[in-house]
């Protein structure tokens, strides 16, 4: 089974956009010799490249790129899955370990790690389709079962069909693509780039009441025109109470980003509740294990907090969703995020965090 990707074409343009301009010569290149074939050329430049930078992101989802092309997939799989772990933010790499696991007839794993990475990035369509094609495929093999045990099951005869040609169909669709080789391999996905927020749908236009037809009738002395009882103003206090709130809130996510940028671990596992939801549903001691490490890699950290919005849930709940951007001397990335917030014992302190809306 493939699933899908993206050409290389594609994939060199999105790595150009998100690359330190300081380090693009060097990763446009390697991207050069992996789109042209050049894989071992390629290889050879990367690992250079990595020697002095060995936790430079980009230069490592190259890596896992090349690596997949020759084949070598327990190394590519070796290179996304550690990726993932210390940078659990980006959805890429779980999908990359997904296809190579898909091309190994690994289902299970490929599945779970699909999952990962759409919990990751609710938002990422690639690791849906990608998931629609394993569960087809996996609907496959359980009707082809069936038939093996009982073949006069004429009910599994038809939906095995119906599935094979759905199969079929998708891979056609995508072998006539412009953008798709010929026969193309199990690629995996293109460099990761910030996440775009989905399209607000505009709002229906309100129905026109269509007057009702006049009947004759003697002329009357014009009825007085309703007017409409104007709702009562909040009061002041309550939207000072409100806009309070507000401030607080914003604050406390201000202060965790500024404890993150100054890797200030004590003051960041601070803003966390006692009752986070962790991303993974690990145990609190090994997330807080993993994120020391994370915080602990680079030589620096800046993370600014950008257009935040604060949606007030009752008195002791809110939500927070703001542009994140994440700078260090390995990594540059924006996208956006959510926080969930519960305020205990007078103090607002974050329950869960989303990637994307």
């Amino acid at each position: 089974m493939t699933l899908v990707a993206r050409t290389l074409a594609a994939l060199a343009l999105a790595a150009c956009a998100i690359f330190n301009p300081a380090r693009a010569d060097d990763l446009q290149d390697i991207s050069q010799f992996l789109k042209s074939g050049q894989h071992a050329q390629a290889l050879e430049r990367v690992n250079r490249y990595l020697a002095t930078r060995p936790k430079d992101a980009q230069g490592r989802f190259l890596k896992g790129l090349i690596l997949a092309e020759q084949n070598k997939t327990a190394d590519a799989i070796d290179v996304f899955t550690k990726l993932s772990q210390d940078y659990p933010e980006l959805p890429e790499p779980y999908n990359n370990v997904a296809v190579l696991y898909a091309s190994q007839g690994q289902y299970e794993k490929a599945r779970q790690a699909l999952e990962m990475s759409i919990r990751t990035h609710p938002a990422y369509a690639t690791a849906y389709e990608n998931l629609g094609d394993l569960y087809s495929k996996l609907a496959s093999q359980a009707y082809d079962k069936a038939l093996q045990l009982d073949s006069s099951n004429t009910v599994a005869k038809t939906k095995l069909a119906l599935m094979t040609e759905l199969i079929s169909n998708g891979s056609r669709q995508r072998a006539s693509s412009p953008a798709a080789p010929a026969s193309p391999p199990a690629r995996v996905a293109e460099a990761p780039k910030a996440p775009s927020a989905p399209p607000v749908a505009a709002p229906a236009p309100a129905p026109v009441a269509k007057p009702a037809p006049a009947t004759p009738a003697a002329p009357a002395a014009p009825a007085p025109v309703a007017k409409p009882t104007p709702a009562p103003a909040e009061p002041k206090n309550a939207k000072a109470e409100k806009a309070g709130e507000s401030d607080e809130v914003l604050a406390a996510v201000r202060a965790w980003a500024h404890a993150w940028s100054k890797k200030d671990t004590r003051a960041y596992f601070a803003a966390y509740a006692p009752g986070f939801k962790t991303p993974g549903g690990e145990p609190r001691a090994a997330w807080e294990t993993a994120r020391k490490q994370r915080i602990a890699a680079p030589k620096q950290i800046e993370v600014d907090v950008e257009a935040p919005k604060v949606a007030l849930d009752g008195a002791n709940a809110a939500s927070v969703t703001f542009r994140q951007s994440y700078r260090s001397d390995t990594l540059s990335v924006t996208s956006t995020k959510t926080l969930a917030m519960v305020k205990t014992n007078g103090k607002w302190l974050i329950e869960q965090e989303r990637v994307g809306r």
